[in-house]
């Protein structure tokens, strides 16, 4: 095929973009057609011939179109990739291919444009300041986690006595505006905890105090900014019948709740043993968390760079199906509801400069990861469950999931790269500022 572009070098349109100009000659073209032509006749099948003895006209009637359309994507391919290797370029993403009108006689022009991945020198982290939290889990940790975990198990109990903040309602309630039934407004055995800021002010302030069997009527007064535009502002009436009154039942540390958190024997003293590793583990997890985000935001500080649009946008196309997924395991129905990839664009330009940058960190640095890295990784992971070792199986045999161990393991290396060349200080956090944070 001959090639007769004009363009020794790609044209830099911007930071990123680049432009190259293409032509190829329309001889060449048609001489691919018709071999083209020539493979499909030996095969193609129409009504009234044997395969193999389609006359070459209507072969090229009914597939000319086809053909010429393959032979010009595959001359463009090819002389597309030939350009690309010529100049040592490291494309991101597809080109875009657009037609270019002053090609010359007997030729087609043709102008790809695509984006390259960034050339940058990775900046200085030594100048920038890490803090680093620590946390030591005590006695006085593992009893505040105890704490959680019996609120989490809660029970109610039916009580005659008046109803305080905590306890568990089960009411039936009627509302009226203007001695009208309103849409909303009606509820049989309905549950309301006292003091759980389900219900509007007025209405929460009448649940404080009563007992079982109690009626009462009263007023509540809706918000100007209401959802439901003809409640808004308005003040309506409400009868409410009080059926039970729960009292909440917070459970003892007991050998019963030591079997209820997976201690078969109720042993009490193996409970906290077991509560206090797990708790080490997700304040070391959470502290981590804390840490790596400050390197990520150091390293993106120091190395301001430009990424390909085309990376951003396959990333964020990527996040947005994840968060559709994870939406859809929670139960909702995702059918009639698209998740548009441009909410997830910030993050997702973040997360592409983050990619690069840890590569050539990697790279220049020599940060690889180790085959014992990745193990102790997966061991971490695998401590949590009853069968470690089945865990640890399972995390080889399954190519994505070794992956997500393997790219931790990086990132941890990284880390501790950043630590080491960085100003770290380390600063004492409290506990329920850590566990009350995401992780």
């Amino acid at each position: 095929m001959t090639d007769t572009a004009t363009t020794a070098a790609a044209e830099k349109v911007s930071p990123l973009e680049r432009r190259i100009d293409m032509t190829v000659a329309l001889a060449d073209i048609e001489k691919d057609v018709d071999q083209r032509l020539k493979q499909m006749s030996r095969t193609v099948k129409m009504a009234g011939f044997r395969p193999g003895k389609v006359p070459m006209k209507m072969v090229a009637q009914h597939y000319g179109g086809q053909a010429r359309s393959d032979a010009l994507s595959a001359a463009v391919e090819k002389l597309y990739g030939e350009k690309v290797r010529e100049q040592n370029l490291r494309v991101a993403g597809y080109p875009r291919i657009e037609p270019k009108a002053d090609a010359g006689e007997g030729q087609l022009g043709f102008t790809a444009v695509f984006e390259v991945y960034p050339e940058f020198t990775l900046g200085d982290v030594s100048g920038e300041s890490v803090e680093k939290p620590t946390l030591t889990v005590t006695d006085v940790e593992v009893d505040k986690t105890l704490d959680v975990l019996r609120k989490q198990r809660t029970t109610y109990s039916e009580t005659g006595r008046a109803a305080e903040n905590g306890d568990r309602l089960v009411i039936d309630f009627v509302g009226r505006k203007d001695g009208e039934e309103f849409q909303g407004g009606k509820a049989s055995d309905y549950t309301v905890m006292v003091g759980g800021g389900m219900m509007l002010p007025d209405f929460e302030a009448q649940l404080v105090g009563v007992t079982a069997g109690v009626q009462k009527t009263f007023d509540v007064a809706f918000p100007a900014d209401y959802q439901a535009a003809d409640l808004a502002g308005s003040t309506v009436q409400f009868e409410m019948t009080v059926k039970k009154v729960e009292a909440p039942v917070v459970p003892e540390i007991d050998a019963e709740f030591a079997r209820q958190l997976g201690v078969a024997d109720g042993d009490t003293t193996k409970m906290r043993a077991e509560v206090q590793a797990n708790l080490e583990r997700e304040v070391k997890k959470r502290l981590l968390a804390k840490v790596k985000e400050q390197v990520m935001d150091a390293l993106l500080k120091v190395n301001p760079i430009d990424v390909p649009k085309a990376l951003v946008e396959m990333e964020a196309e990527q996040m947005a199906e994840a968060a559709k997924r994870d939406m859809e395991q929670r139960g909702m129905m995702m059918k009639n509801m698209p998740v548009d990839p441009a909410w997830f664009v910030d993050q997702a330009s973040r997360r592409v400069k983050l990619g690069l940058l840890l590569a050539e960190l990697v790279k220049v640095k020599d940060l690889h990861v180790k085959p014992e890295q990745v193990r102790a990784v997966v061991d971490d992971f695998a401590s949590t469950f009853e069968d470690p070792k089945e865990v640890v199986r399972w995390y080889y045999s399954q190519p994505q999931r070794l992956a997500e161990a393997e790219a931790l393991a990086l990132e941890n290396n990284v880390v501790n790269w950043v630590l080491a060349s960085a100003k770290v200080s380390e600063v004492p956090i409290a506990f329920d500022a850590l566990m009350g944070s995401a992780a």
